[in-house]
């Protein structure tokens, strides 16, 4: 049998603590090595336990996750999943743990303990998951650009490109090191598919823009793909690429079918991408376990358009990139800081 992922818990919250601990117990692969309340101890159970994954509330006592997070990923570098308020307030934390490192997160229930079925499911997913992220990788993430002066809307007009870039788990702060490498004038349009939940994505997109040149916001229903702006399609909803009257692209969102954590789906707004641009589409896909986007990726492939994936070596988790090139339907295999060179390239 193999080695057993081992996991530490750190909350607060004795209640939540015993919750994660009932459902790391009820898997054969995984086991819980020990518990921390607040980031202090967390610290030193980190050191003397040395486990493979870490959950981590963000908000306690004595020394709040952040901290505690930004100390390990310097001194301990491992897979760290932080527990999130599903609230505004929480999208903010959390979208700074993962800036600082953190491979996921999990939204806590709003009721315990009826919602443990909620919760099951994604905690035992993400855990193993974690336990697959590239130490080497955790070690060496570079910190986000800066941005440079806003420059002026760009002008929609037709015949341009349409980049679409999948992402999941490590996907944030990989697309926070690229995107500022485009200009404010790149002459495409850019829709961004990273699997977050919907209350999250506004306040991300909001932190990519605060990076880049490129205006970056979420994308709204009717709203038209314009060269040098880059819509990140909201949580909870998959966005389809239609036709406009001008000859571009338009976003159409419907609710997303896909499972918790897999959404919005990548594949459909490839394969949709690739119906309206054809051989003006460029595919790319990121860090992210599992397959999402290898389908959209052969579509943009079969209909003349270019595809990009992130190689093994710079992926935190290789699982979708992996299944993409498997298919055979990638172009280039690319290292994530060569990826907008690329891109910049083919547009």
């Amino acid at each position: 049998m193999s080695r057993k992922i081992r996991v530490l818990i750190v909350d607060d919250s004795a209640l939540v603590r015993k919750l994660i601990r009932d459902v790391i117990a009820g898997n054969d692969d995984m086991e819980v090595v020990g518990t921390a309340s607040n980031g202090v101890e967390a610290i030193r159970a980190v050191t003397e336990l040395d486990p493979d994954v870490v959950t981590m509330d963000i908000h306690m006592p004595e020394m709040d996750g952040l901290t505690a997070l930004e100390y390990i990923m310097r001194k301990h570098p491992r897979p760290v999943i932080m527990l999130s308020a599903l609230a505004q307030k929480g999208a903010t934390a959390t979208l700074k743990a993962l800036e600082l490192g953190a491979v996921d997160f999990i939204a806590k229930p709003s009721h315990y303990p009826s919602a443990v079925k909620e919760v099951r499911d994604e905690v035992v997913l993400k855990v193993r998951t974690a336990a697959q992220a590239s130490r080497e990788v955790l070690k060496g993430r570079a910190r986000p650009g800066k941005r440079g002066a806003l420059a002026a809307k760009p002008a929609a007009h037709g015949g341009d490109k349409v980049v679409v870039i999948g992402a999941s788990a490590g996907g944030p702060k990989a697309l926070a090191e690229i995107l500022p490498r485009f200009p404010a004038e790149t002459p495409a349009s850019m829709i961004i598919v990273q699997h977050m939940p919907g209350v999250f994505t506004r306040s991300f997109a909001g932190r990519l823009n605060s990076l880049c040149d490129m205006q970056i916001k979420e994308a709204e229903e009717n709203e038209p793909l314009r060269p040098g702006v880059a819509l990140v399609a909201p949580g909870g909803k998959d966005l389809i690429v239609a036709p406009d009257m001008q000859g571009g692209g338009r976003v159409e969102l419907m609710d997303s079918q896909n499972r918790a954590g897999a959404s919005p789906r990548i594949d459909t707004t490839m394969i949709t991408a690739a119906e309206v641009y054809g051989p003006l589409s460029i595919g790319v896909i990121l860090t992210g376990m599992g397959s999402d986007g290898a389908k959209g990726m052969e579509k943009i492939k079969n209909n003349k358009g270019s595809t990009i994936a992130q190689d093994e070596e710079s992926c935190l988790v290789f699982g979708m990139p992996k299944a993409a090139i498997e298919k055979g339907c990638v172009d280039w295999v690319v290292s994530l800081e060569m990826i907008p060179d690329k891109v910049l390239e083919l547009i």
